[in-house]
């Protein structure tokens, strides 16, 4: 077998149910406390890690899973799995996750940096801009639910900008306020005027996040529990 057909055959022992086996037992092996396991297991743990090729004479034998092996893995500690399970889940999530991310809400101070996070933003990046004045009813409250929100959905561009500071105040007259626009690729798909007689007298956060999928303008949140686990497993 030639050198090339070695190396591809090497890289498909890490997919499909035998690559996802052989993984797992890889990150047993370097999260477990070597020092602590007897030699016999340790060496057992190894030999599973490093699979051999079956034409491999070097090892001596086809590395099909023994009754040995199989007890050994029934003895797996839960928080290793969590463990696992954890990093798994975090590079399906780094696989499938498009753009950037962000933290907290923008504040724009001008017209002009208001088109440009409109123009210039990742074309998959859902830009939701909270046109608003002080003193103005329910301005201040959506302020603090977006706030919350943009903590929860990082990949969404929050944004405010004072309705004067625009440059178009008189668009955006009191009686318009707060306004929520929502932008993708450059396009205007939420235009709400007033946004705030949409809800109840006092809203909360999971109000403007229920308002905002009511339009299917959010995405899905964060794979949930991740963090829970990593605390559980320390």
């Amino acid at each position: 077998m030639s050198d090339k057909a070695l190396e591809m055959e090497e890289c498909t022992t890490q997919t499909g149910p035998k690559g996802v086996i052989n993984d797992w037992r890889r990150f047993k092996l370097e999260s477990m406390d070597q020092e602590s396991l007897p030699p016999a297991k340790r060496e057992l743990l190894r030999q599973m890690s490093s699979p051999q090729k079956p034409n491999d004479t070097r090892s001596g034998v086809n590395r099909k899973m023994s009754v040995q092996e199989y007890e050994l893995l029934k003895e797996e500690d839960e928080a290793c799995l969590k463990q696992y399970r954890k990093r798994c889940m975090q590079e399906m999530h780094e696989k499938l996750s498009f753009g950037p991310k962000f933290d907290g809400v923008h504040e724009l101070d001008s017209g002009d940096a208001f088109l440009e996070v409109i123009e210039k933003e990742h074309h998959s990046t859902v830009v939701v801009v909270h046109i608003y004045k002080a003193g103005v009813k329910g301005c201040e409250e959506l302020n603090g639910c977006l706030d919350c929100l943009a903590a929860e959905f990082p990949t969404v561009k929050f944004c405010r900008i004072d309705a004067v500071a625009s440059g178009a105040g008189e668009r955006f007259s009191d009686e318009v306020l707060p306004t929520l626009l929502v932008y993708k690729a450059g396009d205007l798909l939420g235009n709400f005027l007033a946004c705030t007689q949409h809800l109840s007298e006092e809203f909360f956060a999971t109000d403007v996040e229920a308002f905002l999928n009511g339009y299917g303008l959010l995405p899905e949140k964060e794979v949930p529990g991740m963090e829970g686990e990593e605390n559980d497993v320390e």
